[in-house]
């Protein structure tokens, strides 16, 4: 199983950016989607998870401005950025837990390889 990630960019505050990733390979199910964000000298921190079901949760530093989406039939999960604030700025991961190859096998979790979101003041 593998994601890619794409739609980072460099941006001015204030802005939109919509990112996005997929997932390919010998895939049975997958169950919770995320996005996850490390910016430079901190740890990675959750922004966003969808699950199965379109249940959503949010960091609080980016509720109402950023919306998490996903497109079941093509294992894809959407971050849609809006009035980015250069706090946001940092490398932007994706992660799907995933029960792959037999149905009968436990979900693990997968990741990405990150894209990098750069907001400007």
């Amino acid at each position: 199983v593998q994601l890619q990630a794409s739609g980072g960019g460099l941006v001015k505050e204030g802005e939109s950016l919509r990112l996005s990733c997929v997932a390919s390979g010998s895939i049975f199910r997958i169950d919770d989607m995320s996005w996850h964000r490390q910016a430079p000298g901190q740890q990675r921190e959750l922004v966003a998870a969808i699950s199965a079901g379109h249940l959503t949760n949010y960091a609080d530093a980016v509720k109402g401005r950023f919306t998490i989406s996903r497109d079941g039939a093509k294992n894809t999960v959407f971050l849609q950025m809006n009035n980015l604030r250069p706090e946001d700025t940092g490398v932007y991961s994706c992660n799907a837990r995933v029960v792959a190859g037999r149905y009968y096998l436990p979900p693990r979790d997968y990741w990405g390889q990150g894209t990098l979101v750069t907001v400007s003041s």
